[in-house]
């Protein structure tokens, strides 16, 4: 009995343990992230300035258009394929073309151009910033009375903030062509119904609840690997630890914040325009 009690007691520390230090990585993340967002805002000319933020509009934006290229247009070709036959035994394989637009413009396209972000840009920033981490290159700023958030994360945070609406919109449009090429070039549907029923199921708020997500996700990704980066140790190996965790973390923040927002806009959509699902069913 006495060993059952100690197992029982071991149990309980080891998850009140990892419960307390989950809670201080999060009250760390949580003044970095006020940190960088307060520096931003109060002092934009920390990040507006084109030598700071150019090259990170293209190590963010530039170099990943290919990435975000390809997956957006196979996931439209993929989508097309695998639900035709789902829409012909109704007889409805003519409103594919909306069904997909309004489902990659609002769901698939924001989450899946952040995830391909979140492993491209943000295991990158946070091995760069951990490579200056374990080499005390930061020490060495702050030493030199300059402030690493200022100089090193509020510029790669804003270039993520922006550009993944960007690489978003870019991601649909692809996404939009792909599935395009796919129902009316191999499976017979004109081009008239195609568009037309795009028109149909793709409202105003469709794109635009995309965008607003993207730039949460985009905010989430930008933080979250830098923060990563800031705070690895162990020379090599924990750089590479900050960039996997990076991913991980940033990967589960869209799932979550997705769910959440998806929640949020569906309300305001109601809200604001509560004849829209009316008009899409009838």
């Amino acid at each position: 009995m006495p060993q059952a009690l100690q197992f029982v007691a071991s149990i309980g520390a080891y998850i009140g343990w990892s419960a307390l230090l989950a809670l201080d990585g999060f009250g760390r993340f949580a003044l970095f992230a006020w940190n960088a967002l307060r520096i931003a805002l109060t002092d934009p000319r920390s990040w507006l300035r084109w030598r700071q933020i150019g090259p990170q509009f293209y190590s963010v934006g530039a170099a990943s258009v290919l990435v975000v290229a390809i997956t957006g247009g196979f996931i439209g070709m993929i989508l097309a394929l695998e639900g035709y036959d789902q829409f012909a035994a109704l007889g409805q394989e003519q409103q594919m073309g909306g069904v997909i637009n309004s489902a990659v413009t609002k769901q698939i396209g924001p989450v899946l151009a952040a995830v391909m972000l979140a492993g491209r840009v943000g295991g990158s920033l946070a091995a760069e910033l951990g490579s200056m981490r374990v080499t005390e290159q930061l020490d060495a700023m702050r030493a030199m009375s300059a402030d690493p958030v200022r100089t090193l994360v509020v510029p790669r945070v804003m270039a993520c903030l922006i550009m993944t609406p960007l690489l978003t919109i870019y991601s649909d449009v692809v996404g939009s062509i792909g599935a395009w090429a796919i129902v009316t070039g191999y499976f017979g549907v004109t081009n008239a119904d195609y568009w037309h029923y795009t028109a149909i199921f793709v409202s105003a708020w469709d794109p635009l609840t995309g965008v607003a997500k993207s730039a949460a996700f985009g905010l989430a990704i930008g933080l979250i690997s830098c923060y990563k980066g800031f705070h690895c140790s162990g020379g090599a190996s924990g750089v590479g630890r900050a960039a996997t965790e990076s991913f991980v973390a940033s990967f589960l923040t869209i799932i979550v914040l997705n769910l959440v927002l998806a929640q949020f806009v569906n309300a305001l959509q109601h809200l604001f325009d509560p004849t829209s699902m009316k008009t899409l069913i009838s």
